[in-house]
């Protein structure tokens, strides 16, 4: 099964980067791919929405397309979507990649309750886009260790992340 892990932080070295990379590593009997290019979206504008797209567009629009199931994690920016994320999302809207598709949306946020509205949004534009929501992961900081650049789960991190796999 083709996985694509999409990051809604703008850091390329953020937490939740971090954390879909270790996913990754607990996949090693699925093609697991960490997309790291929404950054390089223009911004969505429906006169924008006309061929010829924007090559970044097209390269998103197709490992979208191409991937069978789609992990986005993302962390809480004033109680929403980061921009870049919600931006990434727009610019599917019309074309159907994310139709149907298997999706499971988790936040990585340092402690509860943050990460609430910014789930609650991201499911909002998944239910738009008619994707087919796995479960939600909702996950924290607190009990995670990142050493040497790697992040290390905790147990039940890391059970949690094992049964939203399962529902593949």
């Amino acid at each position: 099964m083709k996985i694509l892990a999409v990051s809604g932080s703008t850091r390329p070295d953020s937490s939740n980067q971090l954390l879909l990379k270790t996913i990754g590593r607990l996949v090693p009997q699925h093609d697991f791919r960490v997309y790291t290019s929404l950054d390089q979206l223009p911004l969505f504008t429906a006169t924008k929405e006309e061929s010829p797209f924007p090559v970044a567009v097209v390269d998103w629009r197709n490992e979208v397309q191409q991937s069978d199931a789609v992990f986005i994690s993302t962390p809480e920016y004033l109680h929403n979507l980061p921009a870049l994320l919600k931006n990434a999302l727009e610019w599917l809207t019309t074309s159907g990649e994310l139709y149907d598709k298997k999706v499971l949306p988790i936040t990585f946020t340092p402690h509860p309750p943050r990460g609430e509205k910014a789930m609650q949004s991201l499911i909002w534009s998944l239910q738009a886009l008619k994707v087919n929501i796995l479960g939600q992961l909702d996950l924290y900081q607190s009990g995670v260790v990142i050493q040497d650049g790697q992040l290390q789960l905790s147990e039940d991190h890391e059970e949690l992340v094992q049964a939203a796999i399962r529902l593949l």
